[in-house]
């Protein structure tokens, strides 16, 4: 009879569980894009991506590739997206796995991210690049791909070395039914996405407004959201590369921008970085991880005419 109530008990539980994660979903609604622009979907292994473009398409192309969490999204560059369509034609696409794209049960890994970023630069004669955090490895791993040829890559706080490998047990715990929704419902929760931004993102986590944290919280709870979540806890989504061997053939105009405070990635490392390329280094004041979302202005003055071929 005791066997029968704990049975009976964890099958509640099991059950309240799923009725929550669902409620969840339900709550959070369609994800409407993040930036204002035209709106278009990239047809890729059989999957719709979705990508905003803005500015005139007569004007040199800047494609933007937002970085990787268990919230991220193109809506990273919000801040700034006006001002550089002013000037450019630019593109954010939402990766797959995120944002406004299809969330298929499928593998997600840094290798699937690397070819998604080459193959969608193919579509652009010469577009410059800006990539945040571990997009950047994407970029850099991409350049091996002899159909791309950049004209100025401006990389943010991207990861310096070689990330660690891939955890097996992690991915398949976050995957799991149930017991996995659980554990992404709490890893994604408003109480969890602001202390990761007041963590490493933001320097004043302040500048993350309530509007873009109920955004970060609606598209972690989209249907499918937990698979690249839990590619990302388990560190499928990091790449290995290293940045100085992948961006040392490139020939363009090449930018590293950091935030004085970004942890994850120290600004030294980025210094060291720029030195062993000969590549310009502009660290931000008051920033960490984000310094484009956090001091937009100032990263605009930062990178101004760095998009462009000298």
């Amino acid at each position: 009879m005791r066997l029968l109530r704990t049975i009976g008990a964890a099958a509640g539980a099991v059950g309240l569980a799923a009725v929550a994660d669902r409620a969840l979903g339900a709550y959070a609604g369609d994800l409407e894009p993040p930036l204002d622009g035209r709106r278009g979907t990239f047809r890729w292994r059989g999957m719709d991506v979705a990508y905003t473009e803005a500015g005139d398409a007569s004007d040199p192309t800047v494609v933007l590739f937002h970085g990787v969490n268990a919230a991220g999204s193109s809506g990273e560059y919000r801040t700034l997206w006006d001002e550089l369509a002013a000037d450019y034609h630019v593109v954010a696409p939402d990766f797959p796995g995120f944002g406004c794209s299809d969330r298929p049960p499928i593998d997600y890994d840094g290798d699937l991210y690397t070819a998604f970023v080459a193959a969608f630069l193919e579509q652009y004669d010469e577009p410059a690049v800006l990539a945040a955090s571990l997009a950047g490895g994407y970029v850099a791993s991409a350049l091996a791909d002899d159909s791309i040829d950049p004209r100025a890559l401006v990389l943010v706080c991207p990861s310096t070395g070689v990330m660690p490998g891939p955890n097996p047990w992690a991915r398949g715990v976050v995957r799991a039914p149930l017991l996995g929704d659980l554990l992404v419902d709490a890893a994604t929760a408003r109480y969890s996405i602001r202390r990761s931004n007041a963590d490493h993102g933001y320097y004043d986590v302040g500048n993350a407004d309530d509007a873009w944290l109920d955004y970060q919280w609606r598209s972690a709870h989209q249907r499918g959201a937990k698979h690249a979540v839990a590619a990302f806890v388990g560190g499928y989504l990091n790449v290995d590369v290293e940045l100085e061997d992948a961006l040392a053939e490139f020939d363009g105009p090449l930018t590293l921008v950091w935030g004085s405070a970004a942890e994850t990635t120290p600004p030294a490392e980025g210094r060291d970085l720029a030195d062993a390329l000969d590549a310009a280094f502009v660290e931000i004041d008051r920033t960490a991880l984000v310094p484009h979302a956090e001091r937009p202005d100032v990263f605009l003055d930062m990178i101004d005419g760095r998009l462009d071929v000298d």
